[in-house]
């Protein structure tokens, strides 16, 4: 994880937006729900593509959606079926921070990831 020790938020954010990629991974991740936590023995994971998260936090508070885009740069991911509209009508995309969603199905496709989170230890 990035060490962050000082107490000055203006160097917590620039140790999260300098942070290597290596790092970062770590920086997107989201807590698991009660079903999931009990099985793999964890209590948050990376988010990627194709997991199915429910939000916690904001105005889409309780919706469900497939993820369609991690932004490592940003520390965001997009959700399908969640957006905003745009003054002249047409819709985009809202950015959702990672802490405010649980991880509710995961994309099981990459055989790395089954691997590290090992089948209910």
């Amino acid at each position: 994880m990035v060490r962050i020790e000082s107490k000055q938020p203006r160097k917590q954010r620039k140790a999260r937006y300098t942070a290597p990629l290596h790092l970062r991974s770590r920086l997107i991740s989201s807590p698991l729900s009660k079903e999931l936590r009990d099985f793999y023995k964890r209590r948050s994971v990376r988010v990627i593509k194709g997991d199915t998260i429910k939000v916690l936090r904001g105005e889409s508070a309780g919706t469900e959606g497939v993820v369609d885009a991690v932004d490592t740069g940003r520390f965001r991911i997009v959700v399908a079926g969640i957006s905003i509209p745009k003054a002249d009508g047409t819709e985009v995309p809202r950015p959702l921070d990672p802490s405010n969603v649980q991880i509710t199905k995961l994309n099981l496709k990459d055989s790395k990831r089954v691997g590290k989170l090992g089948e209910g230890r």
